[in-house]
C-alpha cells in the first residue's frame, strides 16, 4: 500500500536549534544587572548531609537510559550544587561506566532488549546508540549513595526487602539498578538513605504507579492501590520524621500530558485515492454486518445508531485520516448474539484519543489502518480517566504527608499542565512539553532532558524558599535554565 506517513521528528529541523535558544538566554532568577541582592541563605534548612529518594526521574534518566552526562545533569546533583554554597557537602551517586548507557547482566544484555543504550537523534528520528553497555548489575557496591533515585521503583519498592536481591532478579521482584547500589540484599531503598543521616531529603515518588499501566496503553500492568499507595507515602515520610529529617516533595504530573501520549496524533495518515478506495473495500463487510447488527439488535435496545455510526470505518484521499483501534469499550456484539461474533470491536480514533510514542514507526508498515491497534496502542478516554482518578487521588496523599511533615512541596502536576498549554515562562524563554522543540523532554518522551531537570531543581528551590526561609531565588542563585543541553551527541560515549 503506498501510505506515506512522515514521522514528526523531521519537525525536527530545529533540534540543534534547541541547544542554541540563545546560548545567552537567560533565566528570569540570573542577575544581569547592577542590582545589589541580598546574601545566599539556607534559613532553617540544614544541608550538610542531602539525600535524595526517588525513581528514574531523580535518578537522572535521560533519552531512555541512564549514562554519565545525564547523571551528572541529574535534578538532585544540580541541587546539591546549589546547596554546596550554603554548607551542603559532597553528594555521591551510583555513577554508571559510560555514556552509552543499558546495563550487563553477567557479561550479557537483557534478551528482551531492556536495559539496552541511549537513544540519539539521527537526523530522522530517534535511534538507539551503537555499542554494548560496560556497566555490570552485579558489580559490588562502591555506596553509600546519596543520589537514592531508582529507575522503575514505584511508591512500595522503597521499602521492600528484596528489592535489591540479585536473586530476585528473574522473578521481576528486584530492580537491577538498586542491585548496584544496595548495602545488602535484604536493605532496602529508604533504609540505606536512612542509614547516612541525612539532614536533607527530596522525595519524589509515585510516578511509576500510574506509569507502566499508561505506557501499556492500559493493557497490561496495574495502576497502584490506592490504600497501598497512601500507606507506603505515610509509612516513608513517617520514617523521614522520626528521624528528624527536614525535605521537600512533589507530586505526580498527569502522565497523559508528556509527549510520549502526545506526539502521535490521531489522525496522521494520509491517503491517495486508490489506497483509500482498496482500505474502505476491506472493510466493506465489517460495515455491512455493523448494519445487519443494527437491524436485529436495535430494535430490542442492545445496540444504537449512534454506535454504528461511531464504529463505522471510513477512508478518503488526502489528509487526516484517523487510525483504526480496537475499542474494549464497545459493545460485544458477538456475546449478545453469536451470529455477530466475527464483528470485532473497531472504531477510528477520535482526538479525544492518546496514542504511544512508540507506535510512531510502525504506521508506515499499516498500523491503524489494514491492522488495527491493539489496546496497547492507545488510551481511551476511559482509560485516561483511570489514569487521572489514580493520579488526583495519589497526589490528595502526597500534599497531605508533605504538610503533616512540614516538608516544602513542588507542584509538579500543575507545571507540567503549564508547560502542556504554554503558559509557563522562565524569563525569555517558554518551554513547552512538545517532544524535543519544546526543550524540556528527551527522545524517550518521558524523562526530562538537561534543561528540564535543571528547570525541575529551580521549582524545587524555590519551594524550598518558601517553606524553609532560603533564598535561592532571591539572592539570583536559581539555575540558568537556557544553559543546560537538549541533547547529547552520539559521539560522547
Amino acid at each position: 500500500m503506498n501510505i506515506k506517513y512522515i514521522w514528526l521528528f523531521i519537525l525536527l529541523i530545529a533540534f540543534t536549534a534547541c541547544n542554541d535558544i540563545e546560548d545567552v538566554l537567560e533565566d528570569n532568577n540570573v542577575n544581569t544587572s547592577n542590582e545589589i541582592l541580598p546574601e545566599l541563605t539556607s534559613g532553617s534548612a540544614d544541608f550538610s548531609n542531602y539525600v535524595a529518594l526517588g525513581n528514574s526521574l531523580t535518578a537522572g534518566f535521560t533519552d531512555n537510559a541512564l549514562f554519565i552526562a545525564a547523571q551528572e545533569n541529574s535534578m538532585p546533583n544540580l541541587l546539591s550544587q546549589k546547596f554546596a554554597l550554603v554548607g551542603g557537602g559532597s553528594f555521591s551517586q551510583p555513577m554508571m561506566n559510560d555514556n552509552i548507557g543499558g546495563l550487563l547482566f553477567g557479561g550479557n544484555t537483557m534478551p528482551n532488549g531492556s536495559f539496552g543504550p541511549r537513544l540519539y537523534f539521527n537526523g530522522a528520528g530517534p535511534a538507539v546508540l551503537p555499542g554494548m553497555p560496560t556497566t555490570e548489575t552485579f558489580a559490588p557496591s562502591n555506596g553509600p549513595y546519596n543520589n537514592m533515585g531508582v529507575p522503575g521503583a514505584a511508591s512500595f519498592h522503597l521499602l521492600f526487602d528484596g528489592y535489591g536481591n540479585p536473586n530476585f532478579l528473574e522473578a521481576g521482584l528486584a530492580n537491577p539498578y538498586f542491585v548496584r547500589m544496595a548495602s545488602a540484599q535484604n536493605a532496602t531503598v529508604l533504609g540505606d538513605a536512612l542509614a547516612q543521616s541525612p539532614t536533607f531529603v527530596s522525595l519524589w515518588i509515585g510516578n511509576n504507579d500510574v506509569l507502566g499501566y499508561a505506557t501499556s496503553g492500559g493493557s497490561t500492568g496495574a495502576i497502584t492501590s490506592q490504600a497501598m499507595f497512601e500507606g507506603s507515602i505515610n509509612a516513608i515520610v513517617g520514617a523521614l520524621q522520626q528521624a528528624g529529617v527536614k525535605g521537600v516533595m512533589a507530586n505526580i504530573p498527569d502522565v497523559t500530558s508528556i509527549p510520549y501520549f502526545t506526539t502521535v496524533p490521531y489522525n496522521p495518515v494520509p491517503l491517495d485515492a486508490a489506497t483509500a478506495g482498496a482500505l474502505n473495500q476491506g472493510y466493506a463487510a465489517y460495515n455491512g454486518g455493523l448494519q445487519q447488527a443494527l437491524a436485529v439488535l436495535g430494535p430490542l435496545g442492545l445496540i444504537t445508531e449512534d454506535e454504528v455510526a461511531r464504529r463505522t470505518i471510513s477512508f478518503s484521499a488526502g489528509e487526516g485520516n484517523a487510525l483504526v483501534i480496537i475499542d474494549e469499550n464497545l459493545t460485544d456484539l458477538g456475546a449478545i448474539n453469536p451470529a455477530f461474533a466475527a464483528l470485532p470491536q473497531y472504531r477510528q480514533a477520535t482526538e479525544e484519543d492518546l496514542f504511544v510514542l512508540t507506535l510512531s514507526s510502525l504506521i508506515p508498515q499499516g498500523y491503524g489502518t489494514q491492522i488495527p491497534l491493539e489496546d496497547k496502542w492507545s488510551l481511551t478516554p476511559e482509560e485516561q480517566m483511570e489514569i487521572k482518578l489514580a493520579t488526583d487521588s495519589f497526589n490528595a496523599t502526597l500534599a497531605a504527608a508533605a504538610s503533616q511533615a512540614g516538608f516544602a512541596f513542588v507542584d509538579a502536576n500543575t507545571l507540567m499542565l503549564q508547560l502542556a498549554d504554554g503558559s509557563f515562562s522562565s524569563g525569555d524563554y517558554t518551554p513547552t512539553a512538545s517532544l524535543v522543540t519544546g526543550g524540556l523532554f528527551s527522545l524517550d518522551g518521558v524523562h526530562p532532558t538537561a534543561r528540564g531537570y535543571a528547570l525541575l531543581a529551580n521549582e524545587f528551590m524555590k519551594a524550598i524558599d518558601a517553606t524553609y526561609g532560603s533564598n535561592f531565588e532571591a539572592s539570583g542563585n536559581l539555575l540558568n535554565v537556557g544553559q543546560y543541553p537538549t541533547n547529547y551527541s552520539p559521539l560522547l560515549q
